[in-house]
């Protein structure tokens, strides 16, 4: 056990990692829709003498493009992969925080400073979940195991990241860090949020928590020690800042430059073509009959196949969206 005495809390360095993941973000999801439209605008509908081929009596047009064009598709191409990664991606985060809060059973709550509900479960944990509104869950054992003391510095723990939002901020960085692969500082600067985050949450519970440093280091050695098999424990990053030891981190800026870069390539490409950029093709697609029934038939075979995948997305298991107390992955 750590003695009290040989604790001590530094306040966590209160940098702008999740800034600047927010603004990589925005500008990978600004540069992928703006390489679409522009791609879209960039075609032009003539008559039915487009280039095309016979395909069994059939006239299938083909469109016509010119060298700028073929850039400016590329980009759109994975301004498009892009984002139909993203949503796949959020429509997996919201299945899973719906299948996590249908399979919690609540059997009361906790009032006082730090209101929780408690849930029925063998294991200790403790975790806050939700998106605009988190809510903070307790297991029945983590009230068994924990004193007065160790239980306040937990909830207080929790009480940050709820206050905090991290859970949207958790899975903002997940999903599109996954999505914007193009981007790659994205991922490495929103997993260096998450630890960042309960580095934060420790220093506000040693602060806030009745307890402070003993009881938050006695509660999560605890739950390390009470942990299922492959949980992670606590980092050597988090046991070095309860023990008063600086943690380092450098900012991975060649990842991060090539990442600008990736992004800049793009809205240069974008910049440069738009307005010479040309695809001549008959109703405005881009391979397709001039046949009014056939694009019909296209549509609604492709609108099916958009719903299937939707709907198998849903069904499966999604990305992880509540973080237990001393769960650091």
């Amino acid at each position: 056990m750590l003695a009290g005495s040989d604790i001590r809390q530094p306040g966590p360095a209160r940098g702008h990692v999740f800034t600047l993941a927010v603004a990589l973000g925005v500008a990978g999801v600004a540069a992928a829709a703006g390489a679409i439209v522009a791609a879209v605008a960039s075609v032009h509908r003539v008559a039915a003498t487009a280039p095309g081929i016979d395909v069994l009596g059939v006239r299938l047009s083909y469109p016509a493009l010119n060298g700028p064009e073929w850039a400016l598709l590329t980009a759109a191409i994975l301004g498009a992969a892009a984002l139909s990664t993203a949503l796949i991606a959020a429509v997996n985060q919201r299945a899973a925080y719906r299948q996590l809060i249908s399979r919690l059973q609540v059997v009361g709550e906790l009032q006082g400073d730090w209101p929780a509900k408690v849930v029925a479960d063998p294991l200790p944990q403790a975790f806050c979940a939700g998106y605009l509104r988190p809510t903070v869950y307790v297991s029945q054992r983590t009230v068994e195991l924990l004193t007065p003391p160790e239980l306040d510095a937990v909830l207080a723990h929790e009480h940050h990241h709820r206050r905090m939002r991290d859970p949207l901020r958790f899975a903002f960085g997940r999903i599109l860090g996954h999505a914007l692969f193009f981007t790659p500082a994205l991922r490495a600067l929103s997993e260096r949020y998450a630890d960042e985050a309960e580095l934060r949450a420790d220093h506000a519970a040693v602060r806030d928590s009745a307890g402070g440093a003993p009881a938050l280091a006695s509660a999560l050695l605890l739950f390390e020690e009470s942990s299922a098999p492959g949980v992670a424990g606590i980092s050597p990053e988090r046991a070095d800042s309860l023990l008063g030891r600086a943690a380092g981190w450098r900012a991975p800026r060649r990842m991060i430059t090539r990442s600008f870069g990736a992004l800049s390539t793009m809205a240069i490409v974008v910049w440069q073509t738009t307005g010479i950029a040309s695809a001549q093709a008959s109703l405005n697609l881009p391979f397709i009959s001039s046949r009014p029934c056939i694009v019909v038939m296209a549509v609604l075979a492709l609108g099916a196949w958009l719903a299937l995948a939707l709907r198998r997305a849903m069904a499966r298991p999604g990305l992880p969206q509540a973080r237990r107390v001393i769960a650091l992955d």
